[in-house]
């Protein structure tokens, strides 16, 4: 399992003109699944992603995690973090997860975040998403689970 945490001001994403999901400060994470990937790696990535310490304390310095600040999370599902452009000039997807598969993986992963207090909006898996952020800083980190 592979995120992208990009640390965010606000962030929303529509499907076919309607807002699907919106947040303030927080995160936008975007959310890749390959094929062995099981409930382990949502709940190790959930508590990575809860636990980040990434926001400013009162001397500025990045010491607060989202549970430490109330932020919020923007979870979308994004098969494209398996692509791989190593050869000629299209990725390749053969690493990116069965949609069923992904499906029930994004799910926990959401789920585990919301067991942990974490309020978690979402797009529509599987479709075509428009995604818009303030980024904050900016602060972007890729975390895989294994």
């Amino acid at each position: 399992m592979r995120v992208v945490v990009q640390r965010s001001k606000e962030a929303k994403v529509t499907v076919e003109g309607k807002v699907t999901g919106s947040i303030t400060k927080g995160f936008v994470v975007l959310v890749g699944v390959t094929h062995d990937d099981q409930e382990k790696d949502a709940a190790f990535l959930a508590e990575k992603v809860a636990n980040l310490r990434v926001f400013e304390d009162e001397n500025g310095k990045m010491n607060l995690s989202l549970l430490d600040v109330a932020g919020e999370i923007l979870s979308v599902s994004q098969f494209t973090l398996y692509g791989d452009c190593r050869k000629g000039r299209r990725p390749n997807f053969m690493e990116a997860a069965r949609p069923d598969h992904a499906n029930e993986i994004y799910e926990l992963f959401n789920s585990k975040l919301r067991e942990k207090g974490v309020k978690v909006e979402t797009g529509v898996f599987g479709a075509m998403m428009d995604v818009q952020l303030t980024n904050d800083g900016p602060v972007t980190l890729i975390i895989d689970s294994q």
